[in-house]
């Protein structure tokens, strides 16, 4: 069985030092997809909703979110981040908000968790913009797309 990287030989929380490492050009992928009714669908689709403009303040969300994953996540790496980006699309034949979030940085370590983070703060945005509506919403699921750079290689879903 592979070693855990963030349990020191006591088994206690450790974050790892990772000056030793190599720089590269490392991307992450996330997705999040956000289930709501009907009525609130529509409301969504046709900007109708009291607290404003649920698609762009989702982004923008999203990007703060990832911007701050070191502060939320225990042992996460501070890592200087070049690029987010997070795109919503609607879904009307699963009456859903999907999200998709981008990351990219050239550093020690990897993107991943900027990536996931960007994802469920956007959902978690789309829910509290919408919980006056219909409080039935549900994040159905965040996952990795993709990533590639750093030592473990790439990863596609």
């Amino acid at each position: 069985m592979k070693k855990l990287s963030h349990v020191d030989k006591n088994g206690k929380a450790n974050m790892v030092d990772v000056i030793d490492k190599k720089k590269s050009i490392r991307i992450a992928e996330a997705f999040a997809e956000v289930s709501v009714s009907n009525e609130l669908f529509n409301k969504i689709k046709n900007n109708e909703l009291e607290k404003g403009d649920l698609l762009t303040t989702a982004k923008i969300a999203g990007i703060q979110g990832g911007k701050k994953t070191s502060e939320l996540i225990p042992l996460c790496h501070n890592i200087f981040i070049s690029k987010i980006d997070v795109n919503i699309k609607l879904n009307e034949k699963k009456n859903a908000i999907e999200i998709y979030s981008f990351a990219k940085t050239n550093s020690v370590t990897g993107i991943e968790m900027e990536a996931l983070t960007s994802a469920s703060i956007a959902a978690l945005t789309v829910y509290d913009m919408c919980k006056t509506v219909d409080k039935s919403i549900v994040i159905n699921e965040i996952k990795l797309l993709s990533k590639t750079g750093g030592k473990s290689g790439s990863y596609k879903i």
